[in-house]
């Protein structure tokens, strides 16, 4: 199977809300843009990433599962996490929930959420601490840190 997309749908009461949350915050653009849905894309690096926002209610959506995104995080590594936290959590004031720090095992990071609650990590990868680094099958950070 050869995949020619891939991306998280946000089931959510606030389209709009959502929808503008990602373009303020984390420079998406709308690509498609309905009342029920929007289709959600970044092209400013080599790989485009999307992201889509679906009300919760829409009749797509099976009834069973008509429920607001719950037990989510989505990642976004950047670059620089000190300057979007500096951005986002001391100068946009969004909530924080998990405040910047190193973690053993490659990341340095913080955790703050959208308006629907689904916690955003934005991470920084860094060097793992050695009984960490052992763990890689492929070495994803850089020597520089």
């Amino acid at each position: 199977m050869k995949l020619s997309s891939f991306y998280p749908v946000i089931l959510t009461e606030q389209v709009v809300a959502s929808s503008k949350f990602y373009t303020d915050y984390f420079g998406f653009v709308p690509v498609f843009e309905a009342d029920w849905y929007v289709s959600l894309k970044q092209n400013n690096q080599d790989q485009p990433f999307e992201l889509a926002i679906l009300d919760a209610s829409h009749q797509t959506v099976p009834e069973l599962f008509r429920k607001t995104a719950q037990g989510v995080i989505v990642n976004f590594e950047v670059d620089d996490v000190d300057a979007v936290y500096e951005r986002l959590i001391v100068q946009a004031k969004l909530p924080l929930h998990l405040d910047i720090r190193d973690e053993p095992f490659g990341q340095r990071h913080f955790i703050t959420s959208d308006p629907n609650g689904v916690l955003i990590d934005v991470i920084t990868v860094i060097p793992p601490s050695e009984s960490y680094s052992e763990q890689y099958t492929e070495k994803i950070w850089s020597d520089k840190e």
